[in-house]
Parts: structure tokens; C-alpha cells; sequence
């Protein structure tokens, strides 16, 4: 039987999964992220780990990688990643080396759409703007039904258009991306401005700020504390100001929000509807399109990547 396995490649955890046929997820196994300072080799290494506890001693068919950064037009190379170590690198050759089989690489986010139109929530939409968010933001765009990667391989870059001129530094090395103000750093960030005003994200984390993780902020913000509520609606709001202006670029039939904060539902979605309709020009005399989670959730990364993986084979 064949084994095909998926791996998305974030800024703070690997995750990788066996996805049969029909875009489910039967194992999956999980590794912190070194980070963007660090040697690839050690990034290349927690890959390795996680696709050998997905196998568990079987034979790989295929591997297909998500990875959070600018994947060129061959899909060999990684040019740029804000929260990643590789700058050019050709990471396709390496892991085809140090694996022995095929492997295939994509855009995080470009693996998101291809799996939500493949099992998802894109399945019947004629066009739609994807939005990853994560640690920070990536995107994608389907056009006519298939994916629009650009003249360079780089379209849909969402997360570091510039919104606030001269706002908060980027990882990117610039300053005032969108990602700075709607992502899984940006939500931590405001609950941990203001961590003394809650029993309950001060007792998740211990009283250490630098221990809340968005997972606590979620959790308490289901619980009703105000704290959690109030970052979640200021991303929510700074993710509605965004798609506003992707709607005004593309105006998409649909919005497809993924990424690890997407989880959260209706505490970052609804604000984020409410938003959009407020910033969108002209929206009470056109279609708003509808704002939705992604289908496959968290996972729609990593099937995506397995269903190209699947593609290399036949």
C-alpha cells in the first residue's frame, strides 16, 4: 500500500502526516521549529524525525512539502522565509538525498488551497482568496478553479503588505507588515500586554508572559475572559481590514481562512466579517463575499503537500 506523507513547515512546529486518498489524515507526528537563526541542517533534521514516526518502519511512497516562505518556480528552492533558516537553498535535492524518494515542495499556503479545492471548502468555488495564519500570514489564490502562483512562483505574499507605514518591525526586516498586527505572534503579543488583568490566562501560563501560547488565549477566550476576547478582536478586526483590500484586488467568490489560529472559529472570524464589511468600499452596493474557515482546518497544509506528493507518482 502506498504511503504518502505531507509536511507543513511552519515558523514554530513541523507537522507531518500520513493522508490517504481521500484527504484524510490517519497518523500525524509533530516537532518544534529551531527557528530562522539556526543552521538548516537542524530544521532539515526535525523534518527526518517526523517522517520517520509518520512511517513507523514502512516504505515512503512520496513526500510533499509545505513550506512557510518563497518557494521558487521550479518548487525546488526556498528564496526567502521571514521564520525560516533558508535563503536560496535548495531544499528539494537535500531530502531527496537524505530519503531516497520522491519529494515535492510547494508554499504553505498554496498547499492549503490546493487541498481545500481538492476536499474542501474551495471544492465549487469558481475563485477564491486563501489566508494562512499562523505565526505569520501566507496566501494563495485560485483563479478559475486552479491555483495562480505567479510570474515568479511568489503571489500571494498577503502578510507583508505594509498597513501601517512605519509600525511594528518584521521579521522580514521591514516594518508594519500585516502580519505584525493579524497572526498567531500578533494575538499572543496583545494578551500578554495586558496578562495581569487575567486570572485565568495568568494561571494557564504560570504568571510567565513569555510561556502564553495562542493554544491559552484560545482556550481562555472560550472560557469568556475579557482579555482573550479583546486580542481576538483586535486581530479579528486587523484580519477584516486586510481581506477588504484583497477583496478589492481579486474580488473572490469565497475567503478561506487557514492556519493553526483559524482553529479559533467564530472568536476570530466574526470580528473579522464585521470588519471586512466596514472597510470594504462600496460593499453595500456589491456581493461581500463570505468569510469561512478552512474545511481540513490546521491539517489542510500538510494535505495539500501529500496530495501533490501523490501527483509526482502518478
Amino acid at each position: 500500500m502506498s504511503l504518502f506523507v505531507g509536511i507543513d513547515i511552519g515558523g514554530t512546529k513541523v507537522l507531518a502526516g500520513e493522508v490517504a486518498a481521500d484527504g484524510s489524515v490517519v497518523r500525524t507526528a509533530v516537532r518544534s521549529t529551531p527557528g530562522r537563526r539556526v543552521q538548516a541542517a537542524l530544521v532539515e533534521a526535525a523534518l527526518t524525525e517526523a517522517v520517520e514516526e509518520v512511517a513507523d518502519g514502512r516504505v515512503v511512497s512520496a513526500v510533499g512539502l509545505a513550506a512557510a516562505g518563497f518557494v521558487d518556480t521550479t518548487r525546488t528552492r526556498v528564496l526567502f522565509a521571514p521564520h525560516l533558516p533558508w535563503r536560496g537553498d535548495d531544499v528539494v535535492a537535500r531530502l531527496k538525498m537524505a530519503w531516497g524518494v520522491p519529494v515535492i515542495m510547494d508554499n504553505d499556503a498554496n498547499c492549503t488551497a490546493l487541498a481545500e479545492k481538492a476536499y474542501g471548502a474551495a471544492a465549487d468555488a469558481s475563485s477564491a482568496v486563501i489566508v494562512n495564519l499562523g505565526t505569520g500570514i501566507g496566501g494563495a489564490i485560485l483563479l478559475g478553479g486552479e491555483l495562480w502562483r505567479g510570474a515568479g512562483g511568489m503571489a500571494g505574499e498577503f502578510g507583508h503588505q505594509q498597513v501601517v507605514p512605519g509600525g511594528l518591525p518584521c521579521q522580514c526586516g521591514r516594518h508594519g507588515c500585516w502580519e505584525q498586527y493579524c497572526s498567531g505572534n500578533a494575538l499572543v503579543r496583545h494578551a500578554r500586554a495586558s496578562l495581569g488583568k487575567s486570572a485565568v490566562l495568568s494561571r494557564a501560563c504560570g504568571g510567565d508572559a513569555a510561556a502564553l501560547t495562542g493554544a491559552m488565549v484560545t482556550e481562555a477566550a472560550s472560557q469568556g475572559d475579557a482579555v482573550s476576547l479583546s486580542a481576538f478582536a483586535e486581530v479579528g478586526g486587523w484580519l477584516g481590514v486586510g481581506l477588504a483590500n484583497l477583496v478589492a484586488s481579486f474580488d473572490p467568490a469565497l475567503l478561506v481562512i487557514g492556519g493553526g489560529v483559524s482553529a479559533a472559529g467564530r472568536l476570530l472570524l466574526d470580528p473579522a466579517r464585521a470588519a471586512l464589511a466596514q472597510s470594504l468600499v462600496g460593499a453595500e452596493d456589491r456581493v461581500v463575499p463570505p468569510v469561512v474557515p478552512a474545511a481540513l482546518g490546521p491539517e489542510s497544509g500538510l494535505i495539500g503537500a501529500a496530495w501533490l506528493a501523490r501527483t509526482i507518482v502518478g
